[in-house]
């Protein structure tokens, strides 16, 4: 089994998640994804890089950390913050669930990461961070 793995650590503003996803998009190519695949990836991604900056550092400067990896057909994606992190885990990832309603968050942040993925664990710690991990497969028969 082949892997290749990719990191990236950025700076927590609004400004980089789409770099992030465009960044996790080509470094997927080399597995063939269908544009719907991409989308759904791009979408999870872009959902997990807005919750550490939004959510997890509460926009105030800092890193977040991104880590890619694809063996097979198959891709994870880690999205780390050092944040507040998260006390209910569980509540957090209810849809419609938000604790910026002022910023007019939807709460469906985890709702599509789990819809647009195969997997998704998320694990926190108050005033430690959060980590999301998202995995796919590429090519999957419905």
């Amino acid at each position: 089994m082949k892997t290749n793995q990719m990191q990236l650590i950025f700076d927590a503003r609004s400004v980089n998640e789409c770099f992030a996803r465009v960044a996790v998009a080509a470094f997927l190519t080399d597995l063939n994804p269908t544009l719907d695949e991409l989308a759904d990836i791009k979408t999870a991604v872009s959902e997990a890089v807005t919750n550490a900056i939004i959510h997890g550092y509460q926009s105030k400067e800092n890193k977040v950390r991104l880590y890619c990896t694809v063996w097979d057909n198959n891709v994870e994606i880690i999205v780390e913050d050092d944040g507040v992190g998260i006390a209910d885990v569980k509540k957090a990832m209810e849809p419609f669930y938000t604790t910026k309603p002022e910023l007019e968050r939807s709460g469906m942040g985890f709702a599509f990461m789990d819809a647009f993925m195969d997997e998704l664990e998320v694990t926190s710690k108050p005033g430690v961070g959060t980590k999301v991990v998202m995995r796919k497969r590429i090519g999957a028969q419905d």
